[in-house]
């Protein structure tokens, strides 16, 4: 606030040290205002450049939309972006962006996604997370086949998506049950570009989910090969897959693999193995499991937690159970 009333003061001391303020000077101090959320003040200033017989240029108007988007004031940032337009002057990349963020705070993703198309269109460059949100506004509101022609434009306009952005459209085609699109955009993608782990890892708890766990494997095979190091959510969504799918052997048998290779399982890595086991009745594959943990040497606090829970909890033959376990891990 200081720095306002400073720039105020020196605003209002140039003509007497023979300055004359221009269009910069005016700017500067619109930002300030709206900076501290003093929109009165920020209109003032601004109705003064027209006074004064001055345009204001495309950062001048996008200064006063700022003003108002944080305010949450959208129909009045939209009258200044057709007042912008009507006086001639072209919103600039920045100006497209604060429009678009808006439009998808409000949740308008029509208003959003054409405001992109016509971002396109003068050959501006959307940021990936300007993208991302709008392809989240269009799901969110079922226009999924909307957010997919949206990246298919883009690849028009030679403005090649990343993968940030194929990871939001993946989640959504899985979310709608459509993994196969999902998989067909993924290989369309990866013609061009190596997909991050966050990419395999979406199209890989998609295939999960719908009980595709070939597909999946061949996903783990491909990414592997592509020198994609799987992470804890990976392991997790196979075992996740295997044990809805009532193969929790399988399941322990990727644990295995997981701790052989160094990753680090977690608490949902351990959840979905023994509430599996349980619900198959097989509790002494649970003594397994969390013997293996032990084994390993690396059991987080939230895991501790669990096997208390899980194993201790039942007073009648818990402890008995965690006696033996630290008796046959005792070294």
């Amino acid at each position: 606030m200081n720095d306002v009333e400073n720039a105020l003061k020196v605003f209002d001391e140039m003509p007497t040290m023979g300055m004359i303020p221009n269009l910069v000077t005016y700017t500067t101090i619109l930002g300030g205002f709206v900076s501290r959320g003093d929109l009165v003040n920020a209109e003032k200033v601004f109705s003064e450049i027209f006074d004064k017989g001055w345009s204001p240029d495309a950062i001048t108007y996008t200064v006063l939309m700022v003003g108002y988007c944080k305010q949450g004031r959208l129909s009045d940032a939209i009258k200044v972006m057709d007042n912008m337009e009507y006086n001639g002057m072209e919103p600039n990349e920045i100006t497209y962006g604060v429009m678009i963020d808006a439009y998808c705070k409000e949740k308008r993703s029509g208003e959003a996604r054409n405001l992109i198309d016509d971002m396109l269109d003068k050959k501006f460059l959307p940021s990936s997370t300007l993208c991302c949100k709008v392809i989240d506004v269009l799901c969110e509101d079922g226009k999924v086949e909307n957010a997919c022609h949206l990246w298919k434009r883009m690849l028009d306009k030679n403005c090649l998506p990343d993968n940030a952005i194929m990871s939001t459209l993946i989640h959504w085609l899985c979310k709608e049950g459509k993994v196969w699109e999902a998989r067909k955009l993924f290989d369309e993608f990866e013609r061009s570009t190596i997909p991050s782990l966050m990419t395999y890892n979406t199209l890989i708890a998609g295939m999960c989910e719908r009980g595709e766990l070939n597909e999946a494997g061949r996903l783990w095979d491909d990414m592997v090969e592509k020198r994609r190091r799987p992470n804890a959510f990976t392991y997790n969504m196979l075992i996740k897959g295997f044990t809805k799918a009532g193969n929790v052997k399988e399941g322990i048998r990727i644990l295995e693999e997981m701790l052989d290779n160094g990753c680090l399982p977690n608490k949902s890595t351990y959840t979905l193995l023994i509430e599996g086991l349980q619900e198959l009745g097989m509790e002494g594959d649970v003594d397994k499991v969390v013997s293996m943990a032990m084994a390993s040497r690396e059991v987080d606090a939230d895991s501790w937690d669990l096997f208390l829970h899980k194993i201790v909890g039942n007073l009648d033959c818990g402890t008995g159970a965690l006696d033996r376990l630290l008796m046959e891990n005792a070294t």
